[in-house]
């Protein structure tokens, strides 16, 4: 999960940019940049960090030009190195910048390909730069010399779906001729346009999330579809094309559970709207599974399962309580890396009111449960508060499965619902009773909501892999590299081949 972003102004958009990265942080806390277009000449700057304290006055200066694109980083694949810090940058041809939220699941082979086919080097583990590089080659083949038509460039991006597997949502800027946004033929993450007149002409935006078009003024135009390209030429005018041949829509379920932001609108819904109807299935389940007299008291987790919260208090007809005082000054708690960080700033993240707690049934309500560190830290807080019994309700499935398409959930070791019956997980977090949504639920409230939606990627709730190129044997291998890297590094033969791999140590 990253967020994405590019501009075409008629003025400098590196104020843009920024304010674009700050309404999407949400989608990644590891690193920003922000690569500007200046008379066929990039100016960059990217770093570890929050927007706002990645970027000063003297990298702002730095970022001039009238077209940009920005990225800000939640690492799924590579490392939290600085170098895989986006956007990433090659020369030739024409010199182009590209910024990716997604995950490829045929990086490997991709990167082998360059190496030997197409003679192009990788020199980070980021499978943003090889889809960067595979973009590049398709470029230089559909070029016609120094010229690049808006035709050539589809085709080259037709090129590129024909070649890359996974999940990829893109913009990209070509040095001197303009910007390209993609999307994946699933269409699995999010990408969506926006317009602003001005005096001058029309400017456009491409973003991850409406919430960034709306945030600057601009005008929501519409999702870009699966597999469509769109591309704005350096003298304004937009041109769009369907470059895949089969595409279909399957957005993924977890962007409408946890990821995006509320007041965005992604294919057509309204994730505050799914998340209200979240919390009317789960109160239908909740009522065959719990006695809802029982239950003094509902609270939700803040901040994202609060609208699935509000509206299962409702449904049930049991008062709706804030227990617990969100810190806002602490990162994300799935997005941190290691166990002990989570449980350490779960402490320093939530705050509980004692006297909302004490002598209840609390029925908590959180938007998932994926390794289940977050909800056994919860449910010992609402105990130490003084509540009596402690009831603890999903508003997704149980996290059964990883998911390759750019969520961190790649282990089945580290969820903690993957062998383990709903009463065992009750056990591990030490509620007294867990109750989660039903996948077909889920899917429900996404389409109640948009009824032209009816495929989703669900993975890691129903293990159904839409790209098709996801067996048993790659999740085995993810999972090795995951947990033993420099294995991972010695087995890749691009980087044996050019003698790049460290000695490995004697076990």
């Amino acid at each position: 999960m990253c967020g994405i972003v590019g501009v075409v102004s008629h003025s400098p958009v590196n104020q843009l940019l920024y304010d674009a990265l700050l309404l999407l942080q949400h989608r990644g806390q590891d690193a920003a940049g922000i690569a500007t277009n200046h008379s066929s000449m990039f100016s960059m700057f990217k770093a570890n960090g929050l927007v706002r304290d990645v970027f000063r006055t003297r990298n702002m200066r730095s970022l001039q030009g009238n077209t940009g694109i920005g990225h800000c980083r939640y690492p799924t694949a590579g490392s939290s190195s600085e170098e895989e810090a986006q956007p990433f940058y090659v020369n030739a041809p024409f010199g182009i910048t590209l910024a990716h939220n997604g995950n490829l699941t045929n990086q490997a082979q991709l990167k082998e390909e360059l190496f030997r086919n197409d003679r192009r080097h990788i020199n980070t583990d980021s499978d943003s730069e090889v889809l960067l590089n595979v973009l590049a080659h398709e470029i230089h083949e559909a070029a016609d010399g120094f010229t690049l038509s808006p035709d050539a460039v589809f085709t080259a991006v037709a090129a590129v779906h024909r070649r890359v597997k996974g999940a990829y949502a893109v913009v990209a800027q070509i040095a001197g001729h303009g910007m390209l946004a993609f999307r994946d033929p699933f269409g699995i993450r999010p990408l969506c346009i926006g317009v602003n007149e001005t005096e001058q002409g029309k400017e456009y935006l491409v973003a991850s999330e409406s919430v960034a078009l709306e945030g600057l003024g601009f005008r929501f135009v519409r999702d870009i579809a699966p597999g469509e390209a769109v591309f704005i030429s350096d003298d304004g005018a937009l041109h769009e094309r369907q470059c895949a041949e089969n595409p279909s829509l399957n957005p993924c379920a977890f962007e409408f559970v946890y990821l995006a932001r509320p007041d965005s609108v992604i294919d057509g819904a309204s994730v505050y709207a799914t998340r209200l109807r979240m919390g009317e299935y789960l109160a239908d389940k909740i009522r065959k599974e719990i006695p809802v007299d029982e239950i003094d008291v509902v609270m939700p987790i803040p901040d994202s399962s609060r609208p699935a919260a509000i509206q299962l208090a409702l449904k049930l007809g049991v008062e709706y309580r804030e227990g617990f005082i969100k810190n806002r000054y602490i990162g994300r708690t799935f997005i941190m890396p290691g166990q002990g960080m989570r449980r350490k700033s779960v402490r320093q993240k939530l705050n509980a009111i004692s006297s909302e707690f004490k002598d209840k049934n609390v029925l908590l309500v959180d938007d998932s449960i994926v390794r289940g560190t977050t909800s056994r830290e919860i449910v010992q807080m609402a105990r130490e508060a003084g509540a009596r019994k402690v009831f603890f309700a999903s508003a997704a499935p149980p996290v059964l499965y990883p998911n390759v398409y750019g969520i961190d959930m790649p282990t089945r070791d580290e969820l903690i619902a993957h062998g383990r019956t709903v009463e065992e997980v009750c056990k591990e977090i030490t509620a007294d009773r867990v109750v989660y949504q039903d996948v077909d639920a889920l899917k429900r409230a996404i389409s109640d909501v948009n009824p032209a939606l009816k495929n989703f990627e669900a993975s890691c709730f129903d293990g159904v892999y839409v790209t098709g190129d996801v067996t048993p044997e790659y999740l085995d291998k993810l999972e090795s590299a995951r947990h033993n890297p420099t294995k991972a590094t010695v087995e890749d033969p691009v980087r044996t081949q050019l003698n790049l791999n460290p000695p490995v140590a004697a076990e």
